[in-house]
């Protein structure tokens, strides 16, 4: 009686804790803030079989990038370092500034393979070139690795330096590569740079520009030349021209910046999200185009930027940017993934993820915020 006493109890128990986090799991009254506990640049999601995957930029205890794991989007574990730049085929030199630029890394699954496209300092550099960036291809049969190039070389050399590397999958099964190539050694002319060099504070305005190429199906490389996607506007009277200069106009630095891309299509209209200005600065920021080929042209916003600092309204963000997306568990909600600066924070980058909408052919992000938010919806 006593046996039968204690399983009774063992049984209540059991059938109430495992309430108690259905309930936690699940209950729309949960929240959270931003931003969260994870320290990395260029913040990109991977969502495979009920388990989230976030890398990014910085953290790796070796040269490389290293993951985070998390059932909820919310709460995040360490998963340990995903790719060493010593693998196999390693093509990259850790050696050089920036301690080789293990930059901006996102993973994708096709076909029961993961493949990790990261932007680094390529080796063979016979001019001895500062920023000799090129984009890499690894592949796992993990989202936490060991990451492996597929070859010991860049996915190409399109004859510049390149970083931050998206890959968008068609619906007609074509994948195409997004890619913003650097500003280094890329003085342009324009309005602004013509106002700048007037007003004594700088002589010449380096920019970056996004260009996008179809991939091989095997991601061995590229088809056809590479296309010019966005630059930042050559008119001062251009509506982007204000927001997407103030680094250059607030005497930041003398370089105009688009990067950071991500590419997406919604009822038959591609969107790609870009971030404007220096990466390590106040007025870093989210705009977006929309086309209807994924290849372009792509037309700019009216609305932009979306995503900004809070701090000229009393608020502590700032230098948010350089965003993914990612679906809650729902499969519903859409969530925008992105690095920031709050004033406890300093100069470390931290990541926030807020709500967005897509509605219409117009993109509405809900941040950045601080104070406390639903958690995602879990799924039935």
């Amino acid at each position: 009686m006593r046996k039968v006493f204690l399983n009774t109890i063992l049984l209540i128990a059991f059938l109430a804790n495992l309430s108690v986090a259905q309930t936690q799991s699940s209950s729309p009254d949960r929240v959270y803030t931003n931003p969260l506990k994870v320290q990395l640049g260029d913040p990109f999601v991977l969502f495979s079989k009920g388990t989230y995957y976030m890398y990014g930029t910085g953290k790796a205890e070796d040269r490389g990038f290293r993951a985070y794991e998390s059932k909820d989007l919310v709460n995040w574990k360490p998963a340990g370092q995903v790719y060493f730049h010593d693998n196999k085929n390693g093509w990259s030199d850790p050696n050089t500034p920036w301690d080789g630029a293990y930059w901006a890394p996102e993973v994708y699954e096709v076909k029961g393979k993961f493949y990790l496209f990261y932007s680094a300092q390529w080796k063979v550099n016979p001019t001895k070139e500062m920023e000799n960036f090129k984009i890499g291809v690894a592949v796992s049969d993990k989202p936490t690795g060991p990451f492996a190039d597929l070859a010991p070389k860049p996915l190409f050399d399109p004859g510049y330096p390149i970083i931050d590397a998206n890959v968008f999958f068609d619906t007609d099964g074509k994948a195409y590569l997004y890619y913003s190539r650097a500003a280094y050694k890329h003085p342009i002319e324009s309005e602004i740079a013509s106002q700048m060099r007037r007003s004594g504070k700088y002589k010449e305005i380096e920019e970056s520009w996004v260009y996008g190429v179809e991939l091989k199906s095997d991601f061995s490389g590229v088809i056809g030349q590479p296309q010019l996607i966005l630059r930042p506007p050559v008119k001062l009277n251009d509506k982007q021209a204000a927001w997407e200069s103030l680094s250059v106009t607030t005497g930041e630095v003398n370089r105009r910046w688009t990067e950071g891309s991500v590419t997406f299509k919604k009822d038959g209209l591609y969107y790609i999200m870009y971030s404007a200005n220096h990466f390590g600065g106040e007025h870093y920021a989210v705009g977006y185009a929309t086309s209807s080929s994924p290849l372009g042209p792509f037309k700019k916003s009216a609305d932009n930027p979306i995503l900004h600092k809070n701090t000229d309204k009393g608020g502590i963000v700032s230098g948010t940017g350089h965003n993914s997306i990612v679906y809650a568990p729902d499969g519903k909600q859409m969530f925008c993934v992105y690095h920031g600066r709050t004033t406890a924070t300093g100069s470390e980058r931290v990541v926030f993820i807020d709500r967005m909408e897509v509605k219409d052919g117009k993109i509405t992000v809900y941040g950045p915020t601080t104070s406390a938010q639903k958690v995602p919806i879990a799924p039935l």
